[in-house]
Formats: structure tokens, C-alpha cells, sequence
């Protein structure tokens, strides 16, 4: 056996030890105390030269503890010593990509959840991207975090489309990133992708999906079509239209107003709103209208 393999085992069974002995000495102060403990990855790396994947196990439990301890027993749940533990673990292990993705839903999460530092946390995966360049499950943890906890659109979407070209990656990334540039405006650029994924689809699923979604964006802009006849009218009227109807009776509209399914879009005249109808095979409960781009 060699001494390293010897070290490792030592400082295994010792970090139960000097866990209890650091709980014990901590207390109530514990978190203040805490910062003085901790040293950085490199100084890690220096002390345990070889066994820094070790080294990175105990201080991701470390983590792992001080989450829940601060989660179920912090009084003011700062989190505090959060990151910079966090660092230390995947300085010393860049590849340990459960510590960038459960790290960073510690501090995205909103407090008291989590520390409710969602720009911390997108900024721990995108450095997990970067020392894990072929990990396509990083890149769509990024975008994930970066659409829903920083309401990115655009980014998150950039961010899939790098993670659909690294090797093994599945296909439906691209998917994801043209439904999320669909919501956030960019409808052109949403039906650039969602047609050439129809036209590489054969016959199925895949290809019936995106047919759906190049309607759906069909649907955006007729809709916007319809409220800015809509405004028009009531900007002439000084009143909103009673009916889409009355729009062709004014001149304003010469085609059905229709989805691209054929069926009638809904309308409320107190709001002068437009919009797809529930009856439509394209509605879905966030079937609004949004503007056009």
C-alpha cells in the first residue's frame, strides 16, 4: 500500500473526529467562528498534495452539513460560510459536478429556502461549464437556473444551443432553447429553429412538435395583428370594438380572424383583448398575447 492510499485512510477516519470536536468548540457562534476555519482550495491542495479528491468529499459533506444545520437551525439563515465552501470543494475537484448543481440550487434557492443568490448560483455553473466542457447536463442545469431564477430568456436559450453541440447531448436541448426564445419575443428566431427541426424530423412525435410550436408562433402574430386593428379602432371610435367582426365591418379586417388551426380567436371587448381560444388544440393555460418582436 502505498503512503498516499495510507494517508487517505488516516484522514478518513479522522474527519469524524475533528467534525464532532469542531461541532462542539463552535456553538452558538458557530457561523462567525466558522469563517476563521476555513482556508482556501489552493491552501487544501497544499497541505494534502494527492488527495484532493479526498479532501474535496469532506468538504463537500462539510457543505451538505452546514446547509441543512443553517436550514433547520439558523435563526437568521444567512448561509454565510455557503459559497465559500462550495468553492473550496470544486477547487480542489473541478469534474465534481453534483457540487455545481446542487451548490447552486443552495444558493439560488429564495431564502429561507435557500440563500437567495441566484446570480452565485448561475455563476458556479457556469464555471462547472467550464471545467466540465463536455458536460451537456451542466450546460442545461445553466440554462434552467439562468431562465427561471434570473428570467433570462434570451441567455438561457444562447446556453442550451452550445450545450445541443457537445457530443451525446440529446436532441431535445434545441427544442428547449426554441420554446424559451418563443416566450421571451423573439419569435423569429424561435421559428428559424423550430423549422429546421421540422424539416430534419421524419414523421412523428418530433416532427408533429414542432409543427405545433411553428403554429403557435403562427397564432402570436395574428394575434398581434388583431390588437393593433383593435387600438386603431378605438383610437377612431373612442370605444373598443364589440366584436372581431366589427373590425371587418369597418374596414379594418378583410380575413376570418382565425388561428391557424381554422378556429375563431376569443375576444373581450371591455379590454379590447385577443387571444386563443380554449377550444383550440394550440391554447395552453400561458396563452397570452404577447408582443410582436
Amino acid at each position: 500500500m502505498t503512503w498516499v492510499r495510507l494517508a487517505a485512510l488516516v484522514c478518513a477516519a479522522l474527519v469524524p473526529v475533528l467534525q464532532m470536536r469542531i461541532d462542539a468548540t463552535l456553538g452558538r457562534y458557530r457561523t462567525t467562528e466558522e469563517i476563521l476555519y476555513l482556508w482556501s482550495g489552493e491552501d487544501v491542495r497544499k497541505l494534502f498534495p494527492g488527495l484532493e479528491g479526498l479532501m474535496a468529499d469532506v468538504y463537500w459533506i462539510r457543505t451538505v452539513q452546514y446547509f441543512g444545520g443553517q436550514r433547520a437551525f439558523g435563526k437568521d439563515k444567512k448561509f454565510e460560510v455557503l459559497e465559500p465552501l462550495i468553492d473550496i470543494t470544486v477547487t480542489l475537484d473541478p469534474r465534481f459536478e453534483i457540487a455545481y448543481r446542487y451548490g447552486a440550487t443552495f444558493l439560488a434557492e429564495p431564502w429561507p429556502v435557500g440563500a437567495g443568490r441566484p446570480e452565485q448560483g448561475v455563476r458556479l455553473l457556469e464555471r462547472g461549464a467550464r471545467a466540465n466542457p463536455s458536460s451537456w447536463f451542466i450546460y442545461q442545469n445553466l440554462a434552467f437556473f439562468t431562465y427561471y431564477y434570473l428570467n433570462d430568456a434570451q441567455r438561457a436559450a444562447r446556453v442550451l444551443l452550445e450545450g445541443a453541440r457537445l457530443p451525446g447531448a440529446p436532441p431535445w436541448l434545441e427544442t428547449l432553447a426554441a420554446d424559451m426564445l418563443g416566450r421571451s419575443g423573439d419569435r423569429e428566431t424561435a421559428r428559424t429553429l423550430w423549422r429546421r427541426m421540422f424539416e430534419q424530423a421524419e414523421e412523428g412525435p418530433l416532427r408533429q412538435n414542432a409543427r405545433r410550436h411553428l403554429e403557435f408562433l403562427e397564432a402570436d402574430d395574428r394575434i398581434a395583428a388583431l390588437q393593433a386593428r383593435a387600438r386603431l379602432f378605438q383610437e377612431r371610435r373612442g370605444r373598443n370594438p364589440e366584436s372581431l367582426d366589427e373590425l371587418r365591418a369597418a374596414g379594418l379586417l378583410s380575413g376570418p380572424a382565425v388561428d391557424p388551426t381554422g378556429v375563431p380567436f376569443a375576444y373581450d371587448s371591455k379590454s379590447g383583448t385577443v387571444s386563443l381560444s380554449p377550444g383550440s388544440r394550440l391554447w395552453r393555460p400561458d396563452s397570452q398575447p404577447r408582443p410582436k418582436s
